[in-house]
C-alpha cells in the first residue's frame, strides 16, 4: 500500500520530528505539512526561524527528515483533490466522531482500502477541523481501552502506519 501522510496544524516541532522519523520507518512515500504545521523548509520563512525548526525537528527525526519527500502545501484542499484524481483515497485519524468511523481493529479494513492511501493528521488538542473532515472519504480511529480518550498524535501515527502497513 502507497501512504501519503499529512500533517495538518500539528503544533509541536518535537511531534513533527517524531512522526517523520515513524514515517520514514514505514515506508510513507510522501509527508504533506499544512496549516500552522511547523517545517522548516516552508517557503517565505525566515532563515533564523528555519534553522531553529530544522534543529528542533532533527532532535526526534534523527535524519528521517531528509530522508523522506517533504512538501508544503498551503492549499491543503486542492492538494487533496489533486491526490484523489490520482486514485488516493483520503483517510483521517480521529476519535469520538460517531459510529461512522472504522477502527483501525476492524477485520474488513483491508476491504475499505484501495492501494494507494492518504493519512491526515490533526491538530494535537481539537484534531481534524471541519473544513478538512468534509474532504475526508473515511476516518480511521484507533479503539481505547484506558480512561485517556486519546494517544499522542506521534504514537498515533505509530500504531496507524504499523496497521495500515501490514494490511496485507
Amino acid at each position: 500500500m502507497e501512504i501519503v501522510l499529512v500533517l495538518h496544524n500539528i503544533r509541536s516541532t518535537y511531534n513533527v520530528g517524531a512522526i517523520l522519523r515513524t514515517a520514514e520507518g514505514f515506508g510513507v512515500s510522501k509527508v504533506i505539512c499544512s496549516g500552522y504545521t511547523p517545517w522548516f523548509r516552508k517557503p517565505g520563512l525566515l532563515p533564523h526561524l528555519s534553522s531553529k525548526l530544522q534543529r528542533q525537528i532533527q532532535k526526534s527525526a534523527l535524519g528521517a527528515e531528509e530522508m523522506l519527500e517533504v512538501e508544503w502545501s498551503d492549499d491543503l484542499p486542492r492538494k487533496l483533490a489533486e491526490l484523489k484524481s490520482a486514485g488516493f483515497l483520503v483517510a483521517g485519524l480521529e476519535n469520538n466522531l460517531d459510529s461512522s468511523t472504522t477502527l483501525l481493529t476492524d477485520p474488513g479494513l483491508k476491504d475499505k482500502l484501495p492501494a494507494r492511501v492518504v493519512l491526515i493528521l490533526g491538530e494535537e488538542v481539537a484534531g481534524i477541523p471541519p473544513e478538512i473532515r468534509k474532504l475526508i472519504n473515511l476516518f480511521l480511529e484507533i479503539p481505547m481501552k484506558g480512561q485517556k480518550e486519546s494517544f499522542n498524535v506521534s504514537v498515533a501515527a505509530g500504531i496507524a502506519l504499523f496497521k495500515l502497513s501490514f494490511l496485507d
